[in-house]
């Protein structure tokens, strides 16, 4: 513990154990909004199997594969040569696979295969460790197996056969593999780019000593394949550094059911403690509950004491059950087969269907209702692939005040949504100049 806290010091921070908490990080000095509280290297990482990605630089352009293996690819020898201690090893053990298995090797099974090996190349100090990059690090991290269900345990059992079947070490056993993949699940981080777009994942055991908010003073951001902790309020000395493990859009009940399924906690972070109160029922009622019947109205609907269906806090406007029921039904319906039938090419059925949806939303849910931001995203999404930049535009802007409600002032999302809006912006009126010196051609100089 000495050699951690004197390895976060000159950082300003400190290392403590807190009694509901467990280990999690302290400042000691301030920290201001936008400003770097930590950065870290990966102790492991790998890129997604969605895009054949470089294992260097996660680059998906310009790639060749490893001869030998067959897995891994490298945009370049600069990449290729930064990673070959660690990939020779793993290109041996690959490359004793069938052809046929060598295809079951996902990215969480590489991660762990790259995990051993370079807890051997330490021990044998082929690579260097220091306390916060090493085995040890990583031995210290919770697992949770025991809040496991019975369908993981057999997952991560099938998973662990596999990487024992790769190392062929008999030193370690299924167990002590299968814990490892359960620390993997609560304590790894997804690799994101500037627009948060997921390219793989990574181990970073100094991030993950920082604990969960639902209101977080900082943000796990990344340059490359480097972690980095921004402020987004100002941090006191003396105040612990906290992150959201999730997508804190949502209710109290939502974010809660979530933390508690992927994490294995209860929150108690100050958006967590409201729970219950009429500022927390009224939030998770805009949030994800009905909109009041009179369009004048923009009241939040409670379930009405005799059950008989929803009653606005606003005006007083009953909503039944059966109303709601059908509207419900309509939208499932029309969701149910967006899914079924969704082809890659077929954009104008999507956005059809979409439309449907988002009628359908609008009727029933509040403005700022979470399913209704999520429809309009897809419709902006997929109006985007098609080119309609006008339309774009316009949806873009209707999601911006959602955002603005769920999200803090400082949140990536929330400045990638303007960033994102900003740019459509720029492509209409680039267009509408375009078109604009077409009908007006300039005069010959």
């Amino acid at each position: 513990m000495e050699e951690l806290q004197n390895a976060v010091k000159d950082g300003g921070l400190a290392v403590s154990n807190l009694p509901e908490k467990g280990r999690c990080l302290l400042t000691t000095k301030n920290f201001y909004p936008g400003e770097v509280i930590l950065r870290q290297e990966p102790y492991v990482c790998v890129p997604n199997n969605t895009v054949s990605r470089c294992d260097g630089c996660f680059a998906s352009e310009s790639l060749k594969k490893c001869s030998a293996c067959q897995v891994v690819w490298y945009c370049g020898s600069t990449c290729q040569k930064s990673e070959w201690k660690l990939h020779r090893l793993e290109c041996i053990a690959l490359s004793r696979l069938e052809k046929e298995k060598r295809k079951a090797v996902t990215p969480s099974i590489r991660l762990m295969v790259r995990l051993y090996l370079r807890r051997k190349l330490q021990n044998e100090m082929f690579i260097p460790a220091s306390v916060t990059d090493s085995c040890n690090f990583v031995e210290a991290l919770v697992s949770h197996l025991k809040d496991l269900d019975e369908k993981q345990l057999v997952l991560y059992a099938q998973m662990a056969s596999l990487v024992h079947l790769i190392l062929q070490w008999p030193e370690i056993n299924l167990k002590e593999i299968a814990e490892n993949f359960s620390k993997l699940a609560c304590n790894a981080h997804t690799i994101c780019d500037c627009e948060l777009r997921p390219l793989g994942t990574g181990l970073y055991p100094i991030v993950s000593i920082i604990n969960h908010s639902c209101l977080p003073n900082a943000v796990l951001i990344f340059e490359g394949k480097s972690s980095v902790v921004r402020a987004v309020e100002h941090i006191p000395e003396g105040a612990e550094v906290s992150i959201a493990y999730i997508d804190i859009a949502g209710s109290t009940m939502t974010r809660q059911k979530t933390l508690k399924e992927q994490y294995f906690f209860t929150c108690t972070c100050p958006r967590c403690i409201k729970a219950g109160q009429y500022n927390d029922i009224q939030e998770s009622a805009i949030l994800e509950g009905y909109r009041c019947k009179d369009d004048r109205c923009n009241g939040f609907l409670l379930r009405d004491s005799e059950d008989k269906g929803f009653i606005c806090q606003t005006c007083g406007l009953l909503r039944s059950k059966e109303e709601v029921k059908r509207i419900v039904s309509e939208i499932t319906a029309i969701s149910d087969k967006e899914l079924k039938y969704k082809s890659p090419g077929n954009h104008e059925e999507a956005i059809s269907q979409y439309k449907m949806i988002e009628k359908l939303q609008m009727e029933l849910c509040h403005p700022f209702s979470i399913s209704l931001m999520r429809t309009r995203e897809e419709l902006l999404k997929i109006l985007m692939e098609v080119g309609d930049w006008r339309e774009a535009l316009a949806y873009c802007r209707l999601t911006i005040p959602g955002y603005q409600r769920v999200y803090p002032e400082l949140h990536p999302l929330l400045g990638l949504q303007y960033y994102t809006c900003g740019k459509i912006e720029w492509l209409v009126f680039s267009f509408y100049l375009f078109d604009s010196n077409l009908l007006n051609p300039p005069p010959f100089s």
